[in-house]
This record gives structure tokens, C-alpha cells and sequence, in this order.
């Protein structure tokens, strides 16, 4: 059994007009309720062995302060391969992760994120910014993952639900 936990980035600034999509940081909002997560990812005893992020740079806020409230040691990387990619793009780089890895957390982008997880658990599922998702997938091995493969959403936590 594996574990994918997906989350969102959190809100993101629109305040600079001219700023690159990429390089857009988070808002007031955003840096409320990142840290949210990170205690939430503790308090459920769900901390994964890796940690993927976008390099977009809300991705990489949101994931420094999942990080920090959280108190999450393990490996980060980085990628631009999460950037703007697609359900399918994102079950192709599923595939490749390391059988040692049993729960893995994956910081990203809409619609990318809504469309696998909708894919895995047979149903649409909307992830707000922040948003934060618990699948279980019944695979042994990462590269066993197919575009039938189902899963069970274990739970799905959004910001405003979650007390400070």
C-alpha cells in the first residue's frame, strides 16, 4: 500500500500585474493558512518520506512553511516537471518514484492536481488552495500505477475548515 498525500498551493498574490506566473508569491491569506497544513500533515501523523514541490515559487512558499510548522526533516526536491503539468504527466512522474518511498507528498497546481486525484478515486474532487488530500493507492510499487488504477480518498482537508 502506498500513500500520496497532494496539497495544493496555498493562495496565491495577484498584487503585481507584471510579475511571471512562476514567479507569483503567496498572499496574507496564503501565509495563514500554509502553516495550517503543516501542523495538520503532524497532527495526523502523515509526514511523508519525500517531499515533491513545484518550483513554482507559491509551491515553494507554501512548502517552507508546511516544512516549518510541521518540523518535517526528510527530502525535498524541487522539480519544474510539476509545473502546469497535467493528470497524466503527474501519473507518469508517480511512476518513477523509488519503491523505498511509502508516502509521498506532492506540493502543486490546478488544474493538474484535481484532475489525477478525480482520476484515482473515480469521482471529481475540488482542491481549494491549501487544499490538502489523503489517498491510499493499493500498489506495492509506484510503477504499478495505471490510468485504472483506483484509490480511496482517505480524507480531504480544506484551510477553512481546520480550527488555528
Amino acid at each position: 500500500m502506498k500513500t500520496l498525500l497532494l496539497l495544493r498551493h496555498a493562495k496565491s498574490s495577484w498584487k503585481d500585474n507584471d510579475a511571471d506566473d512562476h514567479e507569483r508569491s503567496l498572499n496574507k491569506r496564503g501565509k495563514n493558512d500554509a502553516p495550517r497544513m503543516g501542523r495538520l500533515l503532524t497532527e495526523e501523523g502523515l509526514l511523508p518520506d519525500l517531499m515533491f514541490v513545484s518550483s513554482a515559487k507559491r509551491c515553494r512558499k507554501t512548502a517552507e512553511y508546511v516544512i516549518q510548522e510541521s518540523g518535517y526533516r526528510g527530502e525535498t526536491r524541487i522539480t519544474g516537471e510539476l509545473y502546469e503539468a497535467s493528470a497524466g504527466k503527474l501519473r507518469s512522474f508517480l511512476a518513477q518514484i523509488a519503491d523505498d518511498i511509502g508516502r509521498m507528498l506532492i506540493v502543486g497546481h490546478n488544474p493538474g492536481l484535481e484532475e489525477l486525484l478525480g482520476s484515482l478515486v473515480g469521482d471529481p474532487v475540488a482542491l481549494t488552495t491549501a487544499a490538502l488530500a489523503h489517498v491510499e493507492l493499493p500498489l506495492e510499487h509506484w510503477y504499478d500505477l495505471r490510468d485504472d488504477t483506483r484509490a480511496e480518498l482517505k480524507r480531504l482537508w480544506q484551510p477553512r475548515e481546520l480550527e488555528d
